[in-house]
């Protein structure tokens, strides 16, 4: 019987470990500046216009707020180097970050959908210019904020996760801008919280997803970016390998991934070859972070479940 065992991490080009530029730090604290400024301006211009639709807007552009953070937060918690007590680092603050972000997002969502179907029932005045020229101002900032995020996007998920919410937003930002110009010109006062409920309906479908996903991700599920059936394939066409048992995948944060795994070794002269392969599957499907240990064919010792 032959065991060895090798850890380590790849070195492969993978999107989970692009270098991400310090200034990209630096761009986050603008937008989440940017963000933060318009949804206090909107929010004051939904009490004085007592639209309910903008109101659920500055919520919306509030959890842009929140997911700007998150995502800086998971940059800075990536670059934290591991020590004795945290030893692979501060990388799954992110996770529980982002949990906590679904749960406050759903409760605001509550909040805007009771008050939407309140406002329908008894519908009330509200200005369509005041939400028409507030909207707008939402398009520039949201598409200025997406602009800014758009060229980093490809380097970082948590990034690309940011710059697409924020394009999302100009989009929702132009329909509270239809809304107010057809108040405007109907005085169909019933459209303002029905686009809030619109607003809402989003909201709670990129809420749930992301709760789904945190929960998942806290108790160390396989994270939706890994397939863990091209795993299962390559590691079986990996030659010299008779069989592999004990694979788990899990993520380290929102953004890296670990894996172990048993290889068993009908041909031990390739053990070598066998481990850099097996560790170039791992690194095609988004895990660059892998364990791995070998055993030989037929090995029958207590430490190892050999099939």
């Amino acid at each position: 019987m032959n065991m060895k065992h090798t850890s380590g991490t790849c070195g492969h080009a993978g999107r989970h470990h692009h270098h991400i530029p310090s200034s990209v730090s630096k761009i986050f604290i603008l937008c989440i500046v940017l963000n933060l400024l318009f949804t206090g301006i909107e929010a004051i211009a939904g009490f004085m216009s007592n639209s309910v639709g903008l109101l659920s807007d500055a919520g919306h552009n509030l959890s842009d707020v929140f997911s700007l953070v998150i995502a800086l937060f998971a940059i800075k918690m990536a670059s934290v180097k591991p020590d004795r007590k945290f030893t692979y680092g501060r990388k799954k603050a992110t996770v529980l970050a982002s949990l906590l972000n679904a749960v406050i997002l759903l409760l605001a969502v509550g909040a805007i959908i009771i008050e939407s179907i309140s406002r329908i029932s008894h519908p009330q005045d509200v200005s369509g210019a005041v939400i028409s020229w507030t909207a707008g101002a939402g398009i520039v900032i949201n598409g200025l904020t997406a602009w800014l995020l758009m060229r980093d996007q490809g380097k970082d998920l948590n990034v690309r996760g940011a710059f697409l919410h924020m394009a999302m937003d100009t989009l929702v930002s132009a329909g509270v801008v239809v809304s107010g110009i057809v108040i405007s010109f109907t005085g169909l006062f019933w459209i303002d919280p029905a686009i809030s409920l619109v607003i809402a309906g989003i909201i709670l479908i990129s809420t749930f997803n992301m709760l789904k996903e945190s929960l998942f991700l806290s108790i160390d599920a396989v994270p939706e970016s890994v397939d863990i059936s091209q795993i299962e394939d390559g590691l079986s066409h990996l030659r010299g390998v008779d069989s592999w048992h004990h694979l788990h995948v899990w993520p380290m944060s929102t953004t890296e991934n670990a894996a172990t795994v048993h290889l068993v070794l009908s041909d031990v002269g390739r053990m070598e070859d066998a481990k850099a392969e097996a560790r170039a599957v791992f690194s095609r499907a988004g895990v660059c972070h892998t364990t791995i240990e070998c055993e030989e064919k037929g090995c029958r010792c207590g430490s190892c479940e050999c099939s």
